[in-house]
């Protein structure tokens, strides 16, 4: 599973990992974060054109492939999009692979880990609406203003998500809150709601993206690329008695999805 600074492809530069025992032996459902906000702007990678062809680079369009190799500031944060994309539609047993070269011309070869496999078809074949649903409520959960990474536990109907084991449970009891909507669209519509006896909690750790930063006037902040539509008990429906997590949640233009991942933290 993913670990710290740079050996799965995550730099160091976005934060280090806290690697625990459970999240070793139960790597689907517990992920680190650290994903800049600001990477979910199409004006870096657009995800929109990496849906219509296989996750190969052979495959990739034009414009993707500009957006990964680019050299400059607008290339760093595409990769670190994509790296969190191909971490979470992709599993364990397989990887992206690309090279790009510097500014000073010197070649970097770079293999993403897959790791959550929400969409582990994609490496074959080109990514379904229903997928790109998974993908996206994936990577918004794992944003983080902070850059500051944390351990989560991702829980949801997906049957890779489904059923956290009880030390999991145990481990991190507190629901931080829920992320959904659609990276895939132009523009994005991504979504997030809190548990509302947890705000703290979650900014004490790191975690803003659900409950939102305060600012020195004290008004909640939301994340760039992430609307926040208020607490998790008036967005969603009831918790899961078997994982905990929200079966499908509504954006405040009354759209329901039932692409729902709900996060756990200690």
């Amino acid at each position: 599973m993913p670990c710290c600074g740079g050996g799965d492809g995550f730099p160091t530069e976005w934060g280090s990992v806290e690697a625990t025992s459970s999240a070793l032996l139960n790597h689907n459902a517990l992920n680190p974060n650290a994903l800049n906000p600001n990477a979910l702007n199409p004006n870096a990678l657009n995800p929109n054109a990496l849906a219509p062809s296989r996750l190969q680079e052979s495959s990739l369009s034009e414009s993707a492939l500009g957006a990964i190799t680019e050299p400059g500031e607008l290339g760093a944060i595409s990769r670190q999009l994509l790296q969190y994309i191909v971490s979470c539609a992709l599993s364990s047993t397989q990887s992206f692979h690309f090279s790009w070269r510097d500014e000073l011309g010197e070649l970097h070869e770079e293999r993403y880990r897959g790791h959550l496999g929400l969409a582990a078809s994609w490496i074959d074949e080109p990514l379904s609406p229903s997928r790109r649903l998974w993908v996206s409520a994936c990577v918004a959960s794992r944003a983080n203003r902070a850059g500051v990474s944390v351990m989560i536990s991702s829980r949801a109907t997906h049957p890779a998500l489904r059923y956290p084991d009880r030390s999991e449970v145990e481990s991190f009891p507190r629901e931080e809150g829920a992320f959904w909507g659609n990276l895939f669209t132009s523009p994005p519509r991504l979504y997030a709601c809190y548990k509302e006896a947890n705000v703290a909690n979650s900014r004490a750790l790191g975690r803003d993206c659900a409950a939102g930063r305060l600012d020195s006037a004290g008004a909640a902040r939301e994340c760039p690329n992430i609307h926040i539509v208020g607490p998790c008990d008036l967005a969603c429906d009831g918790r899961s008695t078997s994982g905990g997590h929200h079966p499908a949640c509504t954006d405040d233009r009354g759209e329901p999805s039932s692409a729902v991942i709900t996060t756990f933290l200690p």
